[in-house]
């Protein structure tokens, strides 16, 4: 079941109104895993727990109905990762899909890459509406015909038939990563592309699936003086040989392929220094990055830590240019949260088009927007209640202490089993894809 659903925060674009354009519910086995926009914003590609990837397709504008332009409905359903088992390690390998990423069309077809813990696949995805008929040497069963009964050749024809969107796995890349690949990244040379796991980064040819080469590998001679595990790693956007990945320690570095094969030693290191005076025993678990991203124009780099979202300039490597926080009000909650490991949840962070405002996800199906030009923020929720087609969305307020007011909630009501983790932006228009659990909603900026 899909539905849309509007949304209306920033003048600006918080001021904007947001409503709901499309709200979709999976199983409740199938919790949505990531979200993805192709180049064009025209298909959104969701990966879930089971394997199972779902291709969403943008409407064309009709001159009868010019306000449903935007919507989107099911355009292809495949499974993309079944659960394996590693006989030599006596391990279960999920069939979770852990990131999608699109290729830019070429022709007719769609290609993309989705990967579980230890396999990356592409697919391409096309569309067949004829089909041929009138063969010689078959029946239109299939069947083989007997030789002796053809007595006249027939010349095949394409005949029109029900349009059939198919997808099938044209290369498969495998037994490359000893640990969990937590991203992949496609380079804009569009010929290569990378899959990260937890010590090491492989270079991949889109063509070859027998070898990788190894351009980042910190996994210690001795396991016991393992310090951090890589989190995530990104290509610059416009730059083939540069990419940044972050650590668990909360760091993030730069990297130049042109400097070296092996690339260990990297080029910027990014990195804000901690304040004493906030040393905890939850520092280091906080501080971690669960996700990178570069700008689109490739200028800043932004990250995503527990409780803030921070914008880097590439030329400024010793603090970050903007920090924001996204739900500072569980600072004083860092301890029931590790103990039901919600501090290890892993949220995302996207730039809209224009890389003037982020958004991430939050607790209680809360997202959060910040406006970089205004530095007005806005929280907007993604429920149910909200999922009537062209709903605006209000936004929302948490209230830490004191006297609460009549729209504002509690923080010790909030619900920690509702999370938005996974998030995507169209690259140039005002829509957005959040997944909450097992639902996925898309919201658009109320136009008029």
């Amino acid at each position: 079941m899909v539905k849309v659903v509007h949304f209306k925060p920033f003048t600006n674009l918080i001021s904007h109104s947001w409503v709901t354009f499309l709200c979709v519910s999976y199983l409740p086995a199938d919790i949505i895993s990531t979200v993805e926009f192709n180049p064009t914003g025209e298909l959104l590609a969701t990966g879930d727990k089971g394997g199972r990837v779902v291709v969403f397709q943008r409407e064309q504008e009709s001159k009868n109905q010019p306000h449903r332009r935007g919507e989107y409905n099911v355009y292809s359903t495949f499974q993309s990762h079944e659960p394996e088992f590693d006989y030599l390690k006596s391990l279960e390998i999920e069939e979770k899909i852990n990131k999608i990423r699109w290729l830019p069309q070429q022709n007719a077809a769609y290609f993309l890459l989705s990967t579980n813990d230890k396999t990356v696949k592409l697919w391409k995805i096309s569309e067949r509406d004829k089909r041929p008929e009138g063969y010689n040497l078959k029946d239109e069963e299939g069947r083989i015909r007997d030789p002796a009964t053809i007595t006249a050749l027939r010349v095949p024809v394409l005949q029109p038939m029900d349009l059939m969107v198919e997808a099938t796995p044209r290369r498969v890349f495998s037994n490359a990563h000893t640990y969990h690949i937590n991203s992949i990244s496609v380079s804009n040379d569009y010929e290569t592309y990378m899959s990260t796991d937890d010590l090491r980064i492989n270079l991949w040819n889109l063509e070859i699936t027998n070898q990788s080469f190894n351009i980042v590998d910190i996994k210690p001679a001795n396991m016991e003086e393992l310090t951090e595990v890589i989190t995530a790693a990104e290509f610059h956007p416009n730059q083939c040989n540069t990419f940044i990945y972050s650590s668990s320690k909360g760091s993030i570095r730069l990297c130049d392929m042109r400097a070296s094969a092996l690339c260990d030693n990297h080029s910027k290191f990014f990195e804000e220094p901690e304040d004493p005076s906030n040393r905890s025993f939850f520092s280091e678990i906080i501080s971690s990055i669960s996700d990178v991203k570069f700008s689109h124009s490739g200028r800043y780099l932004m990250t995503r830590d527990y409780l803030t979202v921070k914008v880097w300039d590439l030329n400024m490597e010793s603090k970050p240019l903007e920090t924001y926080q996204v739900h500072d009000y569980l600072r004083s909650k860092l301890c029931s949260l590790y103990e039901n490991d919600c501090i290890f949840d892993k949220f995302e962070c996207v730039w809209n088009g224009s890389d003037s405002v982020i958004m991430t996800g939050s607790y209680n199906n809360f997202f959060r927007m910040f406006d970089r030009n205004t530095k007005r923020d806005v929280t907007l929720e993604a429920s149910r209640e909200n999922s009537k087609p062209r709903a605006i969305l209000k936004p929302r307020k948490v209230c830490v202490g004191g006297k609460r007011r009549k729209d504002e909630i509690s923080v010790d009501s909030l619900d920690f089993s509702k999370k938005i983790l996974h998030t995507a932006w169209h690259p140039s228009e005002n829509i957005i894809a959040v997944a909450a659990t097992n639902n996925l909603y898309i919201f658009q900026d109320k136009v008029n």
